[in-house]
């Protein structure tokens, strides 16, 4: 009989897969995934970070129903609906007062990029756009243009002008790491990039997709100084480590910045498709009809969104995150130091990343050992993926919902992991079939 990992490589394209490996569910609750050959996986991913509140949250079921049974339409193109209304307002109240303007809902954090991408220059006249190497900002053709990871292949955006991230780990130090990315940027506007033509910096207050790269302190204060200097936007892409996952509600908060447009996603909709962009309202007024599909916001998924929100500030999950987000970096930490295979630890609450090297003198990325860790890992009931320009890097977004105890039992999964693979249990044939990243 086919397994149902069978059943999907013969019925769905291989144009959206991103496996790491042969991980098939049938269903889940909380931090939990329940597997087709019926183990209980404890989730270190939470789908990207997308199921905020683990699988099968009450709150979010509940407001799925009610949204449900009695249904305002699909869609807020052409008729208000009380749902995105309700969750336009919260968001309004959750970020500084120079975004506190409007709100566009979308269904990704790709297209949600993409559109602030097209507004900014629209609006402002101004045809640049400043971002980092490194950066995944989403999957469409805009959003992929003003990105710099590397494995996106598509042309970039006319005027597009990549900084590097600065990383504290293979750049000498937060202070070095720093001082060479703001000299990069100040060299750049200083001659090729006139800031009369840029319209906004794109930035992430932790690089996710890049390698979960924590900004040194005081580096993005500096950032935001001089786009203030010269009419810059700073638009934050919150979309993977927002939402209470760095231990505050924002965690542009952090760094001591006010963005000029927030960017909301994955998490907000508790599993749902749902995005959002909270902007001044000249920008996001800007003309309209300008960036719609039909069913944005979609009331259902408003409604679920309305629903996370409330539950964060109900269970006070920002200081959740904080608290479980320092048992896992101190188990983390005591991996490494008995791990000849961890280079770095570093992140903020439940948004959390472990570099593996080769050697840890030269700091060489190791990408087939990562494999190797993530699949293991799995063999093992824990799932996790990896990310990172070398794909050498252990992502941790779980469920905000994460109980110590369940920290603590993937601590022990994943440094078994570990050991299993600098031991030489996995086979490199394992690992052959699961391109990842």
């Amino acid at each position: 009989m086919a397994t149902l990992f069978d059943r999907d490589a013969a019925a769905i394209s291989t144009m959206a897969h991103l496996r790491f490996h042969p991980q098939a569910v049938v269903g889940g609750r909380g931090s939990r995934l329940t597997a087709d050959d019926g183990r209980h996986l404890l989730d270190f991913s939470a789908s990207w970070g997308a199921a905020s509140l683990g699988h099968a949250h009450p709150a979010v079921r509940a407001a799925v129903d009610r949204a449900l049974s009695d249904q305002a339409g699909a869609s807020y193109l052409s008729s208000a609906n009380l749902p995105a209304v309700e969750l336009a307002e919260r968001l309004l109240a959750r970020v500084p007062p120079r975004a506190r303007g409007r709100v566009w809902l979308g269904h990704s954090g790709s297209d949600a990029m993409e559109t602030v991408a097209r507004m900014v220059t629209a609006a402002t006249g101004r045809p640049r756009i400043l971002a980092f190497r490194g950066a995944y900002h989403g999957g469409t053709v805009g959003s992929m243009a003003v990105s710099g990871h590397p494995v996106q292949t598509v042309p970039r955006a006319p005027g597009l002008d990549l900084l590097p991230y600065p990383d504290a780990y293979r750049d000498g130090g937060p202070e070095a790491a720093s001082a060479a990315a703001l000299a990069h940027l100040e060299d750049r506007l200083a001659g090729p990039v006139p800031p009369s033509e840029v319209a906004a910096l794109l930035i992430e207050p932790i690089q996710s997709d890049g390698g979960m790269l924590v900004p040194p302190p005081d580096y993005f204060r500096a950032v935001e100084a001089l786009c203030r200097r010269h009419g810059i936007l700073l638009v934050c892409d919150e979309v993977k480590v927002g939402l209470g996952r760095s231990g505050r509600f924002n965690a542009f908060d952090h760094l001591g910045i006010e963005p000029d447009v927030v960017v909301f996603g994955k998490g907000l909709g508790g599993g749902l498709p749902l995005s959002a962009v909270v902007g001044p309202a000249d920008l996001m007024n800007h003309a309209a009809a300008f960036a719609f599909q039909t069913v944005h916001g979609n009331p259902v998924c408003a409604a679920a969104a309305v629903a996370v929100l409330d539950t964060i500030d109900a269970e006070d999950l920002p200081a959740h995150a904080a608290r479980i987000g320092d048992v896992l970096t101190a188990g983390l930490r005591e991996i490494a130091a008995r791990s000849s295979s961890v280079g770095d630890v570093r992140g903020r609450g439940l948004a959390l990343g472990v570099e593996i090297v080769s050697d840890r003198a030269s700091r060489a990325p190791d990408k087939r050992a990562t494999a190797k860790i993530v699949y293991r890992a799995f063999e093992l009931g824990l799932v996790l993926y990896y990310v990172g320009v070398h794909s050498n890097v252990l992502e941790l977004t779980p469920p905000l919902t994460l109980t110590e105890a369940e920290a603590r039992e993937g601590l022990a999964l994943l440094g078994q992991a570990i050991a299993d693979v600098e031991a030489g249990q996995v086979p490199d044939e394992a690992v052959a079939p699961f391109a990842g990243w």
